[in-house]
C-alpha cells in the first residue's frame, strides 16, 4: 500500500510573498523563467529531489491541473505526475453537505480522500483548514497528514523535516 503526497502549488512550491521590500529568491539560471509566468523563477529547482526522497507518489493537488506537469514539473526535475481534477462546480449537489461540501471544505479535501482510496496521505498546502481536517478524520481510515505550509516562504527543510517524522512508521508500500 503506498503512500501518496498530494502537493499544491501557489504558496507551496511557489512562494507569495513578504512584507513590503521583501525580496524572493529566485533560482536562475537554471532554468531560464518562463516568460509567461515569471513566477516560476520563484520555485526552488531542487525540491524535486526533496520530494521524491520521501518515498511517496506524488499527485498534484492544485488549480494549476494539468499546467504543472508542464510548465512547473521539469523545472523541479519531477516527471509528470497524476493529477487530481477539480470538481465540476456547476454540479446540481456540489452544496449538499452529504457530499462533504459544506461551508469551509476545500475543492480538493473530498477528491483527495477518494483518490487516497484508504493509502496513508499527506497533503501539502497553504490553505487547509478546521473543516478539511474534520471531514478527512471522519472519512478516511488510514494515516494522513494535513501539514500547512507558511505561503510567505514555501515548503522549507522544516516542513520536510516534520513530513519525514510523521510518515517514517507509515507502511511504506509495495
Amino acid at each position: 500500500m503506498s503512500r501518496l503526497l498530494f502537493l499544491d502549488v501557489d504558496g507551496v512550491l511557489i512562494p507569495f510573498g513578504g512584507p513590503s521590500g521583501h525580496r524572493h529568491r529566485t533560482f536562475l539560471p537554471a532554468p531560464p523563467p518562463d516568460a509567461d509566468n515569471p513566477l516560476l523563477a520563484r520555485a526552488d529547482p531542487a525540491q524535486g529531489a526533496r520530494l521524491l526522497a520521501l518515498g511517496c507518489e506524488l499527485v498534484w493537488a492544485t488549480t494549476w491541473g494539468e499546467e504543472a506537469n508542464v510548465s512547473l514539473a521539469p523545472r523541479l526535475g519531477l516527471p509528470p505526475l497524476p493529477v487530481l481534477d477539480e470538481p465540476d462546480r456547476d454540479e446540481p449537489d456540489r452544496d449538499d453537505p452529504d457530499r462533504g461540501a459544506q461551508a469551509g471544505l476545500q475543492w480538493k479535501t473530498e477528491p483527495i480522500v477518494l483518490h487516497a482510496a484508504g493509502r496513508p496521505f499527506v497533503w501539502l498546502d497553504d490553505e487547509i483548514g478546521v473543516a478539511d481536517r474534520r471531514w478527512v478524520a471522519a472519512h478516511h481510515p488510514g494515516p494522513a497528514l494535513l501539514h500547512v505550509v507558511d505561503p510567505v516562504r514555501g515548503l522549507g527543510e522544516d516542513d520536510l523535516g516534520a513530513i519525514r517524522a510523521e510518515i517514517r512508521g507509515w507502511p511504506a508500500g509495495p
